[in-house]
């Protein structure tokens, strides 16, 4: 479990320098670009723990996590050019974090004893929310409803630990297998520019 905390607060700095270089773009203040870091960073979580009612918040009962997303704004200010070359690092770690945080958040939505369906439901929002949340106060079409499989690859990593987990595959291996499901489908998805369709004028024939 340390080394998967450790990928939780890997991912959590990847998604708050995520936040913070949308919101330097946007010329937000120091203040608009922390807000907007710590909502990218833990936000998916949080509204994960309001919705199950579960105590306290992510964030709330570790500090760590603020301390990641604090180091990750300083980072992003003092070395905002040079992140840019750091891009492809940043993805893998964004999406690492996103494996992990779907399948954390589908765990704790099955201890909290939810039906898996509405369990796996919680481990997307873990995920994606954070985004979500950031696009929409940085007046941005979020990501997941625009382009990418991205929500989709924490579906099918979600469902592969169910359907683990019913066959009694150990919970360490089952971690392990389906955050690579994520992982796989999320690069394969992201080098060949595949998308899932849209609902159109193509798709259905004009009005």
């Amino acid at each position: 479990m340390e080394f998967i905390y450790v990928l939780d607060i890997l991912g959590t700095f990847a998604f708050a320098i995520s936040g913070a270089l949308v919101a330097s773009d946007k010329k937000f203040d120091l203040f608009g670009v922390i807000i907007i870091a710590f909502v990218t960073a833990v936000g998916g979580g949080m509204l994960r723990d309001v919705l199950i009612n579960a105590h306290p918040i992510n964030w709330i009962g570790d500090l760590n996590y603020l301390f990641t997303i604090l180091a990750a704004v300083i980072l992003t200010f003092l070395f905002k050019s040079k992140i840019a070359f750091l891009s492809k690092t940043l993805f893998l770690f964004d999406t690492v974090g996103l494996s992990v945080f779907t399948l954390l958040g589908l765990q704790k939505g099955l201890l909290f004893d939810l039906n898996p369906i509405v369990a796996l439901i919680m481990g997307m929002i873990s995920a994606v929310f954070g985004g979500v949340l950031r696009d929409v106060l940085t007046n941005k079409v979020p990501l997941i409803f625009e382009k990418e499989i991205y929500a989709s690859a924490c579906l099918a990593g979600g469902i592969s630990y169910l359907t683990l987990t019913y066959f009694n595959v150990p919970k360490d291996l089952n971690f392990i297998i389906s955050a690579c499901v994520i992982i796989v489908i999320r690069l394969i998805a992201v080098k060949f520019h595949l998308q899932l369709p849209k609902i159109n004028d193509d798709l259905f024939g004009k009005t």
